[in-house]
């Protein structure tokens, strides 16, 4: 954004002030955005590139409904204000109700603690790249093919509104990604691991270990034995724990999915059991340093944490102003966009089971024949019910960790595992390989977090867990 500041204000309260009289609600977005994509498959670039992307967009509601127009040019910005209010014009036909803030005036800007990828050049960038993809393939010579995904991109958003609130707000985020492959005559078996970082660039220079165990784990799966399809107790690690509160649980405390059906709002009941006593699940923003961090969301609600259940009991959801308003509860500042071609949506942020108090080793005790299951591989929600791919896996015997299997899928409903859940442990750990994907916006930043878990009577792999 080239224009001073101060011009940018005035120039958009101005604007505000001639044209909101026209609506219930009125909001400019000024996004300023500029990063770094690298893709290597083996020894070949798919992608090497890096870009800068300024625009913005006009949202207006009226009668509860709502408009949108984007933009690239500032010039154009009142031909896109005539849009969005003509849309909100035509489709409102009820009432417009934002549950209320406070207008705030606020310029922030999430630190960092290391080096900004800003001031890394382009070859560097490559050349760690490079130097991963080297430490992939040397693992071993039946890894036959490769991928390293370095990306990297700050935003400057820039937010003023009808109400008064003008918001100035900036950040940058870092990811990486790592795959192999493995073959031995027809297995074929594969290795992941993605890390992200909002602190420093150095966050992505020292991940040799995670590196080679991607690599490792690929070509150890494949003299591995299948898990044998059944039920099982089951304990897994705090990396799928996380990933299991975001992706089976946190996608449905959105309250957009709650207000919009009404079979999701009825079985998500404030006040109902979900999981025992000991079971504490949050949201937020607001705690520091994580890839879903920041101080406001993207309709200027400042950042909070909401506890979601409290002593297994459901008591809480994740809010934008219009869902905290028409359920009549507390916005939350969980409204956020992918960037300004998008309305901001209901999104998690930071998303984490609390530690419990059982010692680690204890969580094994008197499991006669169950599965340990570690990080990720892959996995998906349907609704209430999930299905995920375990990146490591053994199986338990009388209360030890016993032979390695692998295809380890772990399915069931959400909420039978909540109230399956046995034991929480007392480790936790934060994972910050998070990109989300709802509505058509992928990629949003978030962090996942959580302790060990033991839960009874989960579905492994075979046929019962097609």
């Amino acid at each position: 954004m080239t224009t001073k500041l101060t011009d940018v204000q005035n120039l958009l309260s101005d604007l505000i002030s001639r044209y909101s009289s026209r609506v219930d609600y009125l909001m400019i977005r000024l996004e300023e955005a500029e990063g770094t994509d690298i893709v290597l498959r083996g020894d070949r670039v798919e992608t090497l590139s890096e870009g800068i992307s300024i625009g913005g967009h006009v949202r207006t509601c009226y009668k509860g409904g709502w408009g949108l127009s984007s933009f690239n040019k500032l010039a154009t910005i009142e031909e896109r204000i005539e849009e969005a209010i003509a849309a909100a014009r035509i489709v409102g036909d009820e009432e417009t109700i934002l549950a209320a803030i406070d207008p705030v005036q606020a310029v922030c800007k999430l630190p960092l603690l290391g080096t900004d990828p800003r001031q890394v050049s382009l070859k560097q960038k490559k050349q760690l790249c490079d130097r991963y993809t080297d430490l992939l393939k040397t693992v071993d010579h039946r890894i036959t093919t490769t991928s390293v995904h370095y990306s990297d991109s700050t935003q400057r958003v820039i937010i003023i509104t009808s109400e008064g609130t003008f918001i100035d707000q900036s950040w940058v985020d870092m990811e990486m990604r790592f795959a192999a492959t493995a073959r031995n005559g027809d297995t074929v078996q594969t290795g992941r691991e993605t890390t992200g970082s909002r602190k420093a660039y150095e966050d992505l220079t020292n991940l040799d270990t995670q590196v080679k165990g991607a690599a490792a784990r690929a070509v150890t799966s494949l003299s591995l034995p299948s898990v044998k399809g059944n039920t099982y107790t089951v304990v897994i690690d705090p990396i799928l724990s996380g990933l299991f509160v975001h992706e089976a649980f946190g996608h449905l405390s959105e309250a957009d999915m709650a207000y919009e059906n009404p079979d999701i709002l009825e079985v998500m009941t404030l006040g109902r059991r979900f999981g025992p006593k000991e079971l504490q699940i949050f949201d937020g923003a607001a705690p520091q340093g994580h890839r879903g961090s920041y101080f406001y969301d993207d309709e200027g609600t400042p950042a909070t944490t909401t506890q979601l259940i409290e002593d297994g009991v459901l008591v809480g959801r994740l809010h934008s102003r219009e869902t905290a308003g028409k359920l009549e509860e507390k916005p939350t500042g969980n409204a956020r966009c992918l960037n300004y071609h998008y309305s901001p949506i209901v999104r998690m942020t930071n998303t984490w089971i609390e530690r419990g108090r059982t010692p680690v080793a204890d969580l094994f005790t008197g499991i006669k024949e169950g599965v340990f299951a570690q990080n990720w591989l892959g996995g998906m929600t349907n609704g209430e019910m999930f299905t995920f791919s375990a990146g490591e896996a053994w199986m338990i015997r009388n209360g030890k960790i016993a032979e390695p299997v692998k295809d380890v899928t772990l399915s069931g409903n959400v909420f039978q595992t909540l109230a399956d859940i046995e034991a929480i442990g007392d480790d936790f750990y934060w994972d910050e390989s998070g990109g989300c994907g709802k509505g058509g916006q992928n990629g949003l930043p978030v962090g996942c977090g959580g302790p060990s878990l033991r839960i009874r009577d989960v579905v492994v792999g075979g046929e019962s867990g097609e």
